[in-house]
């Protein structure tokens, strides 16, 4: 596994990316200026960025956004000490793909990189609460309001319903019997339609509009 590390702390990184060479795990670039970050990420296409939430400049959710306006779907995890419930969501709709907590054991965190480098998910475990509380506001909104899944195909809402489980392309084009590229195009549109950034942003907003589960009950 390929890492670019995205942090303004000198010491952490050369810390942190010490404890990942030692599981196998390679620091291809490793620096602290935001700006420098999106410019090797595009050159260097790693399998997943490190990134810190504080820094000067360019803040991380900042570096993010650039990143999937830029049109790159590199996984990105914020790797943070942060546990606010703003920062957290901010980070899943603006596309990060993990939410980490810089004090987690090491190989917790490597056993998450891996993870989301396949396609899940991931929340540090402290934070899990205070997602499920969102999501319940979420649910709990008002239904007058627009249905932000009214432009969708049937088959797009049922791959998002995919999506929203966590599952990688390949993994829903195997369950549905259809190719990875038709997969890809139906979810490009799906995030078109739901004017979002990332794959991550769209399952959010399905869990907390609960539309796997009204389409279960339909």
């Amino acid at each position: 596994m390929n890492v670019i590390l995205i942090d303004d702390h000198a010491l952490f990184r050369i810390g942190l990316e010490g404890i990942l060479e030692r599981r196998g795990i390679t620091v291809i670039a490793s620096l602290g200026d935001g700006d420098e970050g999106i410019r090797l990420a595009e050159e260097m296409k790693p399998d997943i960025i490190l990134l810190d939430m504080r820094m000067p400049i360019l803040s991380g959710t900042q570096v993010l956004k650039q990143i999937r306006d830029n049109g790159m779907d590199i996984p990105i995890a914020i790797l943070t000490t942060s546990n606010e419930e703003t920062d957290l969501i901010e980070s899943l709709r603006m596309g990060a793909q993990g939410y980490l907590l810089k004090d987690m054991d090491p190989d917790d965190l490597v056993s998450a990189l891996y993870d989301i480098t396949r396609g899940k998910t991931i929340v540090a475990p402290e934070l899990t609460t205070v997602l499920a509380k969102v999501v319940q506001q979420g649910e709990n909104t008002d239904d007058s309001t627009k249905d932000p899944f009214a432009e969708l195909t049937p088959r797009e809402l049922e791959i998002l319903c995919h999506v929203a489980e966590g599952q990688s392309n390949k993994v829903i084009a195997k369950n549905l019997g259809i190719s990875d590229g038709t997969v890809k195009l139906h979810v490009k549109a799906i995030l078109r339609k739901l004017d979002v950034h990332s794959r991550v942003e769209a399952a959010v907003i399905a869990v907390e509009q609960a539309l796997c589960n009204n389409m279960k009950k339909s």
